[in-house]
């Protein structure tokens, strides 16, 4: 991803997880956590993070927060390329059958 853009990921409620799930994002030419970052993830246990009607979260990813959502951003770094994993810690059968399907991340214009 271009770390000068802005995207979205909208995670499902009810993830199929005994414990917590977590984002990171990670430099592409590294492999390690992006540096000079106020923070390189988010996880569910996090009392701050703001969740949707329906029980769903969404996370943003860019160089500078969307107004009212910092508690939900991860920053990135125009010119760094970057990539995300989602953990499962303590993943449900949902997640090893495959019937649990993460959304894509979306650009946001």
């Amino acid at each position: 991803m271009d770390g000068g853009k802005n995207y979205k990921l909208n995670i499902p409620a009810n993830v199929p997880v005994r414990n917590f799930w977590s984002v990171e994002v990670y430099d592409v030419d590294t492999a390690g956590w992006l540096r000079d970052v106020e923070h390189s993830g988010r996880d569910s246990t996090e009392s701050a993070l703001k969740r949707n009607q329906d029980g769903s979260v969404d996370i943003y990813f860019g160089p500078k927060p969307p107004e009212g959502k910092k508690s939900n951003w991860i920053p990135t770094l125009a010119g760094k390329r970057w990539f995300m994993l989602f953990r499962f810690y303590g993943p449900n059968k949902a997640v090893f059958d495959k019937s649990f399907q993460l959304n894509d991340i979306d650009l946001i214009e």
